[in-house]
């Protein structure tokens, strides 16, 4: 960073760095994003959540004619009203060939702006909440057209067999995320990435990455850090990202978040 640095675009991830665990963005961060937004520095939510789990967001933050980069950067929407201007895909196809011969795992593609189709009921709560309307299929109807997202989850199997599964998958060409501590697997294109999606928010926006600052908390924020001119992680972050990180804040409980946007933006 140049002496004199000031953000000329923030972008936030959703949960665990603005979006608390019941769901909810604190006050006093809605507060300051909109702050920032309303002085001139654009302010981006960045997530893995699928496009109407970040609705949910956006509507408490309510930045006007926001952007929104969701699908891990697969997705990239104007918000309100939303527009799509950037939407990448890949073929499921082959995943859901392997998924014959592992039963236990359930599969997840995201229809976009409806909800979900899935090989197996998901249940409800926490990180395993589908949004919108969700439709049992058969594996190859799940494989049968291409998606922005597939999300493979395994209930049963232990560490070590999962680790087996995902070896029986081609991942080449793809991008890909294991959540820490679960057999939980977000599959999307390799022209995804949050960093791809903001990539293009930023160009849109004649911000040069230089002078992004970005605040991230998980295993999906690594590329996204790296890619802004300032990659921030809460405090409690995993290894993966704290490692690449510019600089680590408090944790989200902490007000990890709020003192770094204070930080650069104090009087708004």
């Amino acid at each position: 960073m140049r002496p004199g640095w000031v953000p000329g675009l923030v972008a936030v991830d959703a949960d665990g760095t603005i979006v608390g665990p019941d769901d909810l963005v604190p006050e006093e961060i809605t507060a300051k994003l909109r702050a920032i937004d309303a002085s001139g520095v654009p302010v981006v939510v960045v997530t893995g959540r699928s496009w109407l789990s970040a609705q949910l967001v956006l509507d408490q933050v309510k930045l006007p004619h926001g952007y929104c980069v969701c699908n891990n950067g697969a997705t990239v929407v104007t918000y309100p009203p939303m527009a799509v201007i950037g939407r990448e895909h890949m073929d499921p196809g082959p995943i859901m060939e392997v998924l014959k011969n592992y039963p236990t795992v359930v599969a997840a593609v995201e229809e976009f702006g409806e909800g979900y189709r899935v090989s197996q009921p998901f249940p409800d709560g926490g990180m395993f909440t589908l949004h919108g309307e969700v439709q049992v299929e058969t594996l190859a109807g799940l494989g049968s057209r291409p998606v922005s997202r597939v999300l493979l989850w395994d209930p049963v199997v232990t560490d070590e067999e999962f680790a087996a599964f995902m070896a029986d998958l081609d991942l080449s060409g793809l991008w890909w995320v294991k959540e820490p501590g679960v057999n939980w697997l977000d599959i999307g294109p390799a022209t995804g990435g949050k960093d791809k999606g903001l990539q293009m928010v930023a160009e849109t926006l004649g911000v040069d990455r230089a002078d992004v600052l970005a605040i991230g908390d998980g295993v999906n924020d690594v590329e996204f850090l790296r890619w802004a001119g300032r990659g921030v992680a809460l405090g409690h972050a995993p290894e993966e990202l704290l490692a690449v990180a510019d600089a680590v804040t408090g944790t989200f409980d902490a007000g990890g978040t709020l003192a770094e946007l204070t930080r650069w933006f104090p009087d708004t």
